[in-house]
Protein backbone atom coordinates (compact mmCIF):
# COMPACT_ATOMS: atom_id res chain seq x y z
CA UNK A 1 0.00 0.00 0.00
CA UNK A 2 1.39 3.94 -1.01
CA UNK A 3 0.60 6.97 0.24
CA UNK A 4 1.18 9.80 -1.98
CA UNK A 5 1.64 13.18 -0.10
CA UNK A 6 1.21 16.14 -1.53
CA UNK A 7 4.03 19.39 -0.57
CA UNK A 8 3.63 22.20 -2.45
CA UNK A 9 2.63 21.01 -6.32
CA UNK A 10 5.72 18.20 -5.40
CA UNK A 11 4.10 14.54 -4.97
CA UNK A 12 6.17 12.37 -2.66
CA UNK A 13 5.56 8.79 -2.87
CA UNK A 14 5.94 6.68 0.52
CA UNK A 15 5.06 3.46 1.07
CA UNK A 16 4.52 1.60 4.15
CA UNK A 17 7.22 -1.21 4.52
CA UNK A 18 9.47 1.55 3.70
CA UNK A 19 11.69 1.15 6.91
CA UNK A 20 14.37 3.28 6.78
CA UNK A 21 15.48 7.12 4.72
CA UNK A 22 18.25 5.94 2.35
CA UNK A 23 20.80 7.96 0.98
CA UNK A 24 18.74 7.99 -2.09
CA UNK A 25 15.53 9.75 -0.55
CA UNK A 26 17.74 12.58 1.42
CA UNK A 27 18.68 13.62 -2.09
CA UNK A 28 15.23 13.51 -3.46
CA UNK A 29 14.17 15.71 -0.39
CA UNK A 30 17.51 17.85 -0.88
CA UNK A 31 16.29 18.09 -4.76
CA UNK A 32 12.86 19.06 -3.53
CA UNK A 33 14.07 21.76 -1.52
CA UNK A 34 16.26 23.51 -4.35
CA UNK A 35 13.12 23.17 -6.11
CA UNK A 36 11.00 24.97 -3.83
CA UNK A 37 13.68 27.59 -3.74
CA UNK A 38 13.18 28.85 -7.04
CA UNK A 39 9.69 29.92 -6.15
CA UNK A 40 11.27 33.62 -4.55
CA UNK A 41 14.06 35.66 -6.44
CA UNK A 42 15.81 35.62 -3.27
CA UNK A 43 19.06 33.43 -2.60
CA UNK A 44 17.47 29.81 -0.41
CA UNK A 45 20.28 28.17 2.49
CA UNK A 46 18.74 25.15 4.10
CA UNK A 47 19.73 23.14 7.02
CA UNK A 48 17.77 20.42 8.66
CA UNK A 49 18.88 17.66 11.20
CA UNK A 50 16.68 14.83 12.87
CA UNK A 51 17.92 15.27 15.88
CA UNK A 52 16.59 11.39 17.04
CA UNK A 53 18.39 9.69 14.27
CA UNK A 54 21.13 12.02 12.67
CA UNK A 55 19.58 11.78 8.98
CA UNK A 56 20.98 15.40 7.63
CA UNK A 57 19.65 17.32 4.72
CA UNK A 58 21.55 20.42 3.38
CA UNK A 59 20.94 23.27 0.52
CA UNK A 60 23.79 25.85 0.55
CA UNK A 61 24.02 24.50 4.46
CA UNK A 62 27.76 26.06 4.43
CA UNK A 63 27.04 29.09 2.58
CA UNK A 64 27.41 32.57 5.04
CA UNK A 65 23.66 34.23 5.09
CA UNK A 66 23.13 37.82 6.84
CA UNK A 67 21.09 36.80 10.35
CA UNK A 68 18.95 39.57 10.95
CA UNK A 69 17.32 38.95 14.31
CA UNK A 70 18.24 35.23 13.85
CA UNK A 71 21.65 36.29 16.02
CA UNK A 72 19.05 36.39 19.23
CA UNK A 73 19.58 33.03 19.27
CA UNK A 74 23.23 32.99 19.60
CA UNK A 75 23.32 36.08 21.91
CA UNK A 76 21.01 34.21 24.32
CA UNK A 77 23.24 31.07 24.36
CA UNK A 78 25.80 33.39 25.91
CA UNK A 79 23.86 34.71 28.14
CA UNK A 80 22.67 31.51 29.58
CA UNK A 81 26.27 30.05 29.23
CA UNK A 82 27.27 32.94 31.68
CA UNK A 83 24.37 32.39 33.81
CA UNK A 84 24.77 28.82 34.16
CA UNK A 85 28.54 29.94 34.84
CA UNK A 86 27.61 32.32 37.61
CA UNK A 87 28.26 35.80 35.67
CA UNK A 88 25.27 36.82 35.05
CA UNK A 89 22.22 36.38 37.24
CA UNK A 90 19.05 36.42 35.32
CA UNK A 91 17.54 38.49 37.87
CA UNK A 92 20.23 40.99 37.16
CA UNK A 93 18.18 44.60 36.29
CA UNK A 94 19.25 46.98 33.87
CA UNK A 95 18.14 50.19 33.14
CA UNK A 96 17.46 51.71 30.20
CA UNK A 97 17.83 55.16 29.08
CA UNK A 98 17.14 57.03 25.93
CA UNK A 99 20.50 55.93 24.11
CA UNK A 100 19.36 52.77 24.67
CA UNK A 101 15.96 52.79 22.24
CA UNK A 102 16.72 51.67 18.76
CA UNK A 103 15.34 51.11 15.47
CA UNK A 104 13.37 48.25 15.43
CA UNK A 105 12.22 48.49 18.76
CA UNK A 106 8.39 47.77 19.12
CA UNK A 107 7.59 46.78 22.67
CA UNK A 108 10.21 49.00 24.75
CA UNK A 109 9.94 51.93 22.30
CA UNK A 110 6.23 52.21 22.69
CA UNK A 111 5.24 51.72 25.94
CA UNK A 112 8.48 51.82 28.30
CA UNK A 113 10.21 55.23 26.88
CA UNK A 114 9.41 57.46 29.86
CA UNK A 115 12.59 57.55 32.32
CA UNK A 116 12.95 55.32 35.11
CA UNK A 117 12.40 51.95 33.23
CA UNK A 118 14.53 48.80 34.54
CA UNK A 119 14.60 44.98 33.35
CA UNK A 120 15.47 42.35 34.56
CA UNK A 121 17.96 39.88 31.94
CA UNK A 122 15.30 37.20 31.55
CA UNK A 123 12.81 39.96 30.64
CA UNK A 124 15.24 41.95 27.89
CA UNK A 125 15.51 38.28 26.41
CA UNK A 126 11.70 37.78 26.54
CA UNK A 127 11.29 41.27 24.45
CA UNK A 128 14.05 40.30 22.44
CA UNK A 129 12.82 36.61 21.26
CA UNK A 130 9.10 36.72 21.73
CA UNK A 131 8.59 39.83 19.92
CA UNK A 132 11.93 40.52 18.61
CA UNK A 133 12.72 43.77 20.26
CA UNK A 134 15.80 45.05 18.85
CA UNK A 135 16.73 47.93 21.50
CA UNK A 136 15.99 44.33 23.69
CA UNK A 137 17.97 42.42 21.50
CA UNK A 138 20.96 45.47 22.03
CA UNK A 139 21.15 45.42 26.12
CA UNK A 140 21.30 41.74 25.84
CA UNK A 141 24.80 41.62 23.41
CA UNK A 142 26.07 43.92 25.61
CA UNK A 143 25.15 42.16 29.26
CA UNK A 144 26.75 39.20 27.02
CA UNK A 145 30.20 41.27 27.04
CA UNK A 146 29.52 42.16 23.19
CA UNK A 147 29.73 40.97 19.27
CA UNK A 148 32.78 39.59 20.27
CA UNK A 149 32.20 37.13 22.89
CA UNK A 150 29.59 36.26 21.39
CA UNK A 151 31.66 34.88 18.20
CA UNK A 152 34.26 33.61 20.68
CA UNK A 153 31.58 31.47 22.32
CA UNK A 154 30.12 30.36 19.10
CA UNK A 155 34.02 29.62 18.36
CA UNK A 156 34.46 27.57 21.43
CA UNK A 157 31.41 25.42 20.34
CA UNK A 158 33.07 24.90 17.08
CA UNK A 159 30.33 27.02 15.12
CA UNK A 160 32.61 29.15 13.50
CA UNK A 161 30.29 29.89 10.69
CA UNK A 162 28.54 31.96 13.22
CA UNK A 163 29.74 35.20 13.69
CA UNK A 164 28.30 38.81 15.69
CA UNK A 165 30.16 42.01 14.50
CA UNK A 166 27.92 44.56 15.58
CA UNK A 167 24.79 45.88 17.45
CA UNK A 168 21.52 45.46 15.63
CA UNK A 169 21.01 49.16 15.90
CA UNK A 170 24.74 49.71 13.53
CA UNK A 171 23.94 46.74 11.81
CA UNK A 172 20.42 48.51 10.70
CA UNK A 173 22.20 51.76 10.10
CA UNK A 174 24.54 50.03 7.36
CA UNK A 175 22.27 48.39 6.14
CA UNK A 176 19.85 51.90 5.72
CA UNK A 177 22.54 53.60 4.29
CA UNK A 178 23.63 55.84 7.15
CA UNK A 179 27.21 56.71 6.53
CA UNK A 180 28.06 58.42 9.95
CA UNK A 181 26.33 57.95 13.51
CA UNK A 182 27.08 60.41 16.47
CA UNK A 183 28.36 58.97 19.74
CA UNK A 184 26.22 56.16 21.02
CA UNK A 185 25.52 58.35 24.45
CA UNK A 186 23.84 60.90 21.57
CA UNK A 187 21.82 58.16 20.23
CA UNK A 188 17.95 59.33 20.93
CA UNK A 189 14.47 57.85 18.86
CA UNK A 190 14.38 61.27 16.89
CA UNK A 191 17.94 60.72 16.10
CA UNK A 192 17.40 57.47 14.42
CA UNK A 193 13.86 58.98 12.09
CA UNK A 194 15.96 61.97 11.52
CA UNK A 195 18.86 60.04 9.91
CA UNK A 196 16.88 56.70 8.35
CA UNK A 197 14.54 59.61 6.61
CA UNK A 198 17.84 61.43 5.16
CA UNK A 199 19.18 58.74 2.96
CA UNK A 200 18.26 58.60 -0.82
CA UNK A 201 16.32 55.69 -1.78
CA UNK A 202 19.05 55.06 -4.57
CA UNK A 203 21.89 55.15 -1.54
CA UNK A 204 19.44 52.92 0.94
CA UNK A 205 19.19 50.34 -2.14
CA UNK A 206 22.98 50.47 -3.06
CA UNK A 207 23.84 49.65 1.03
CA UNK A 208 21.40 46.71 0.93
CA UNK A 209 23.12 45.20 -2.08
CA UNK A 210 26.49 45.76 -0.38
CA UNK A 211 25.39 44.36 2.60
CA UNK A 212 24.07 40.87 0.91
CA UNK A 213 27.44 39.78 0.32
CA UNK A 214 28.66 41.41 3.80
CA UNK A 215 30.48 38.32 5.63
CA UNK A 216 29.53 39.96 9.09
CA UNK A 217 27.23 39.02 10.93
CA UNK A 218 25.97 36.05 9.17
CA UNK A 219 25.91 32.54 9.69
CA UNK A 220 25.63 28.96 7.87
CA UNK A 221 22.10 27.20 8.11
CA UNK A 222 24.42 24.27 8.47
CA UNK A 223 26.05 26.00 11.68
CA UNK A 224 22.66 27.21 13.06
CA UNK A 225 21.27 23.88 12.94
CA UNK A 226 23.69 22.35 15.04
CA UNK A 227 23.66 24.91 17.36
CA UNK A 228 19.56 24.20 17.73
CA UNK A 229 20.50 20.83 17.72
CA UNK A 230 22.89 21.54 21.19
CA UNK A 231 20.61 23.29 22.77
CA UNK A 232 17.78 21.15 22.95
CA UNK A 233 19.58 18.40 23.98
CA UNK A 234 20.49 20.44 26.77
CA UNK A 235 24.23 20.02 26.69
CA UNK A 236 25.31 23.73 26.21
CA UNK A 237 24.80 24.50 29.62
CA UNK A 238 22.62 23.12 32.60
CA UNK A 239 19.17 21.95 32.09
CA UNK A 240 17.61 24.35 33.84
CA UNK A 241 18.78 26.92 31.51
CA UNK A 242 18.55 25.20 28.33
CA UNK A 243 14.72 24.82 29.22
CA UNK A 244 14.55 28.46 29.55
CA UNK A 245 15.62 28.67 26.58
CA UNK A 246 13.63 27.05 24.73
CA UNK A 247 10.36 28.09 26.31
CA UNK A 248 11.36 31.71 25.31
CA UNK A 249 11.50 30.48 21.74
CA UNK A 250 8.28 28.64 21.84
CA UNK A 251 6.68 31.85 22.56
CA UNK A 252 8.09 33.95 19.85
CA UNK A 253 5.31 35.61 18.49
CA UNK A 254 7.05 36.64 15.19
CA UNK A 255 6.84 34.61 11.32
CA UNK A 256 3.81 32.87 11.88
CA UNK A 257 4.25 32.85 8.27
CA UNK A 258 7.25 31.67 8.12
CA UNK A 259 8.03 28.01 9.55
CA UNK A 260 4.76 27.72 11.21
CA UNK A 261 2.69 29.15 7.78
CA UNK A 262 1.71 25.20 6.54
CA UNK A 263 2.36 22.87 9.71
CA UNK A 264 -0.13 21.42 11.10
CA UNK A 265 -2.51 23.69 13.35
CA UNK A 266 -0.83 22.93 17.29
CA UNK A 267 2.71 22.26 15.93
CA UNK A 268 5.13 22.82 18.66
CA UNK A 269 7.95 25.21 17.33
CA UNK A 270 10.24 27.07 19.13
CA UNK A 271 12.26 29.62 16.78
CA UNK A 272 13.34 32.74 16.28
CA UNK A 273 13.06 34.40 12.80
CA UNK A 274 14.92 37.65 11.40
CA UNK A 275 13.80 40.18 8.99
CA UNK A 276 16.17 42.84 7.29
CA UNK A 277 15.49 44.43 3.85
CA UNK A 278 15.43 41.58 0.96
CA UNK A 279 16.25 39.00 3.55
CA UNK A 280 13.77 36.78 5.63
CA UNK A 281 14.77 33.80 8.30
CA UNK A 282 13.54 31.94 10.40
CA UNK A 283 15.40 28.89 12.38
CA UNK A 284 14.07 26.76 15.33
CA UNK A 285 13.00 23.42 16.59
CA UNK A 286 9.83 21.19 14.99
CA UNK A 287 8.41 18.62 17.49
CA UNK A 288 7.15 16.05 14.78
CA UNK A 289 3.51 14.09 15.77
CA UNK A 290 3.78 10.83 18.46
CA UNK A 291 7.04 9.40 18.68
CA UNK A 292 8.44 10.83 15.39
CA UNK A 293 10.56 13.16 17.12
CA UNK A 294 12.24 16.62 16.00
CA UNK A 295 13.63 18.73 13.44
CA UNK A 296 16.15 21.39 13.84
CA UNK A 297 15.67 23.61 10.83
CA UNK A 298 17.32 26.64 9.76
CA UNK A 299 15.90 28.43 6.51
CA UNK A 300 17.71 32.09 5.37
CA UNK A 301 17.13 33.90 2.07
CA UNK A 302 18.75 37.23 1.26
CA UNK A 303 18.74 39.31 -1.93
CA UNK A 304 15.36 39.50 -2.36
CA UNK A 305 13.44 42.42 -4.18
CA UNK A 306 9.77 41.09 -4.73
CA UNK A 307 7.64 41.43 -0.89
CA UNK A 308 8.25 40.01 1.79
CA UNK A 309 5.44 37.45 1.84
CA UNK A 310 7.12 35.96 -1.15
CA UNK A 311 9.95 34.40 0.75
CA UNK A 312 8.14 34.05 3.81
CA UNK A 313 5.40 31.70 1.20
CA UNK A 314 9.00 29.72 0.00
CA UNK A 315 10.34 29.12 3.80
CA UNK A 316 6.90 28.00 4.83
CA UNK A 317 6.71 25.36 2.07
CA UNK A 318 10.09 24.18 2.61
CA UNK A 319 9.69 23.75 6.21
CA UNK A 320 6.37 21.43 5.14
CA UNK A 321 8.37 19.27 2.81
CA UNK A 322 10.68 18.59 5.48
CA UNK A 323 8.10 18.13 8.19
CA UNK A 324 6.80 16.04 6.19
CA UNK A 325 9.64 13.96 5.15
CA UNK A 326 11.05 12.99 8.74
CA UNK A 327 7.12 13.04 10.18
CA UNK A 328 6.03 9.80 7.24
CA UNK A 329 9.91 8.78 6.65
CA UNK A 330 11.25 6.24 9.49
CA UNK A 331 14.70 6.04 10.43
CA UNK A 332 16.52 3.00 9.87
CA UNK A 333 15.45 0.11 12.91
CA UNK A 334 12.67 2.67 13.40
CA UNK A 335 8.76 0.79 12.72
Amino acid sequence: MKVAVVLSGLILTLSHCVVAATDSSLTRLEQQIELLSRTTDAVVGVSALHIESGRYVSVRGTEPFPQASAVKVPIAVQIMALADQGKLPLDKMVSLKPADLHPGSGRITELLFHPGVALSIENIMELAIVVSDNSAADLMLREAGGPAAVTERMKLLGLSGIRVDRSIAVLLADWGGIKTLPPEDEWNREMWDRLFDAVPEAEHMTARRLGTHDIRDTATPADMTKLLARIWKKDLFSPVYATKLVAVMERCETGKARIKGMLPQGTEVAHKTGSMGGVVNDVGIITLPGKAGHVALSVFTKGSYRAEEVSEKTVAEISRTIYDYFALVPAEGQP
